[in-house]
């Protein structure tokens, strides 16, 4: 069946399928379109203009399935070159964001940290963000969290759960020596949600945000369709679609998954 001006949703992986799971349960005659470009991943190693080839790339693959919106679903392209991606699409263009402001509201220490991958943590934009939204920068640690991305998009957080637990607590275990006042961090990447359990099995009192619900809530009423939802994914030698599949039967999702290849 063809799909009904979808919502289009993609990332460098499975990370952005919280984003879709959201969507379907608010706006179950929504029809989606969901990318999990694997062939890309990480985003967060690539340089500006890779990036930018990429995302270009990405845009002319959605735009020709007529979509009503695009989510971004990927906090790197979010902070770093949105405006960019806002010049290539003519349909409404949402993208993901650090929930700071909330983070701070939440704070009982004063002490917050944005987690996500190297390229966004080091980038000035990040660095601007947190300037526009908080008046004690000096407040908002930006950590590094690339290789909790990767225990997603390989799978060890379905297959793994021991080998991932022990990750995830060496992880912390360093986060919290350096920064032992910090009481919020946000999950800024959409693969480390994915990981909440074992975040908060490692560390149960500080509090985990996911921005994924606020950005739901800004794409509006969406259009009717026939509420189906479809996934095309790319794949390379490190990150197979069999993996992919595999996954997905292993969270007990089950959608049409259609292999594509794009121009490089």
């Amino acid at each position: 069946m063809t799909l009904v001006q979808p919502i289009a949703v993609f990332d460098a992986g499975i990370g952005s399928y919280a984003v879709v799971d959201l969507i379907r349960r608010r706006l179950p005659r929504q029809d989606i379109l969901y990318f999990a470009d694997r062939a890309s991943f990480p985003y967060g190693r690539k340089s500006r203009d890779e990036l930018l080839f990429v995302m270009d790339r990405t845009m002319r693959f959605l735009t020709s399935h007529h979509p009503s919106a695009i989510i971004v679903a990927s906090n790197v392209p979010s902070i770093t070159v949105m405006d960019d991606l806002k010049s290539m699409v003519s349909v409404p263009l949402f993208g993901v964001l650090p929930p700071l402001a909330e983070a701070v509201a939440q704070t009982r220490t004063g002490k917050v940290g944005i987690m996500g991958v190297q390229s966004m943590i080091g980038s000035p934009q990040l660095v601007q963000f947190v300037a526009k939204h908080t008046n004690h920068p000096d407040s908002v640690a930006l950590i590094n969290a690339s290789s909790m991305v990767d225990l997603v998009e390989n799978g060890d957080f379905l297959f793994d759960p021991a080998g991932t637990q022990q990750k995830v607590d060496a992880f912390l275990r360093e986060v919290f020596l350096r920064h032992p006042d910090i009481d919020v961090l946000t999950l800024s990447s959409t693969h480390l949600p994915w990981l909440l359990s074992y975040f908060e099995a490692s560390h149960s009192s500080c509090q985990f945000l996911d921005p994924a619900e606020a950005i739901v809530q800004t794409i509006g009423a969406g259009k009717s369709g026939t509420g189906q939802t479809r996934a095309y994914v790319t794949e390379s030698a490190e990150y197979p679609v069999g993996a992919f599949r595999a996954m997905l039967a292993k969270l007990q999702i089950d959608i049409p998954v259609s292999v594509v290849t794009l121009a490089f």
